[in-house]
């Protein structure tokens, strides 16, 4: 008889009187068990009990959600419907019809239809820094809170032209998008400016360009040169340089002369004239192309404390009252 056809081994007389023994609790007994032959036992490893292994599945399955972008966000009328994936795993929740602002299916992302029941999930190859500042365009709103990096906004940028979305929408003057760069440009003027000019974003070229009026143009790096281009390289060398030929141009004119007096004859109104000279042209040869107008009075006052004639004085007031208002109106921008 083969091994599947084995009979038990028979019981003692012993076991059959316990066994028609009514037990009480005091009596009961574990029996061991007889050993039954097991086909193929080393193939046929036990199941592991429904309650292990979830622990480790609990402390695994951990999803990072957007602080912006979550499902409870009251971001538009409607639910979102789809759920965006970055590299570094941070889960969006968005808004389909958001995304057809694309005109190409946001890259193909739309051919899955939006469920706002059960949202589909689709990773996309940007990380969630990159993406934040995307996705925060699109619902026209400013990551600023979020501190990206420069880098982090111009891939940002970049992925626009691949999702099928036109960055001069996004980058007009007063955006969200707009106000960001600026506001970055304030500690890394040269390097937003690259980013701005590389991509041909002329108003925030343009608005960034009146942060670089501190900066000596000697600190462009050969990378940021390449980056801005020609174009934009010379029109900020011409701004700076601009700005401080008007500030020699409008600094020459000594104050006017008035008809001599008793007090105050043609030789004393000359050494008002001298001073002038000395004072405009020190200030004009350290000037830089920002400097502000209280500085060029808070230089050229001064000389007013020297003159004892009161028309002499009234003439300074008034000519460096002019000559702030000129460079006020001198452009500061490329």
């Amino acid at each position: 008889m083969t091994g599947d056809h084995l009979l038990p081994a028979p019981l003692s007389p012993q076991e059959w009187d316990a066994l028609f023994t009514m037990a009480s609790p005091e009596t009961i007994v574990d029996w061991p068990a007889k050993s039954k032959p097991q086909r193929n036992a080393q193939t046929l490893p036990t199941p592991p009990s429904s309650d292990e292994g979830d622990e480790d599945e609990d402390k695994n399955t951990v999803v990072s959600i957007s602080a912006a972008f979550h499902p409870g966000a009251q971001l538009d009328s409607a639910p979102p419907d789809m759920i965006l994936v970055s590299t570094d795993s941070v889960w969006f929740s968005v808004h389909t019809h958001r995304l057809a602002l694309s005109n190409n299916d946001f890259n193909g992302v739309l051919h899955t239809p939006g469920n706002p029941e059960n949202p589909p999930t689709i990773t996309v190859p940007e990380s969630s820094a990159e993406l934040n500042v995307l996705l925060h365009c699109l619902y026209n709103m400013s990551a600023a809170q979020y501190s990206p990096s420069p880098s982090h906004v111009a891939a940002a940028l970049d992925a626009m032209f691949k999702y099928g979305l036109n960055p001069a929408i996004f980058t007009t003057a007063h955006s969200p998008l707009f106000t960001l760069i600026l506001r970055m440009a304030a500690a890394e003027p040269f390097e937003c400016f690259a980013l701005a000019a590389e991509r041909n974003l002329h108003d925030i070229v343009t608005g960034i360009s009146a942060y670089l009026l501190s900066c000596h143009l000697a600190d462009i790096t050969d990378e940021q040169a390449v980056r801005i281009g020609p174009l934009y390289l010379k029109r900020l060398f011409f701004l700076h340089l601009g700005r401080l030929e008007a500030l020699k141009r409008i600094l020459l004119p000594p104050p006017m002369s008035h008809t001599p007096s008793m007090t105050c004859d043609f030789v004393n109104q000359k050494q008002l004239t001298r001073a002038w000279a000395l004072a405009t042209a020190y200030l004009a040869w350290e000037a830089k192309p920002d400097i502000s107008t209280s500085s060029i009075e808070a230089a050229l006052r001064p000389l007013g404390e020297h003159i004892g004639c009161d028309q002499c004085q009234n003439i300074l007031r008034e000519r460096i009252s002019n000559l702030v208002v000129q460079w006020s109106l001198v452009k500061r921008t490329i």
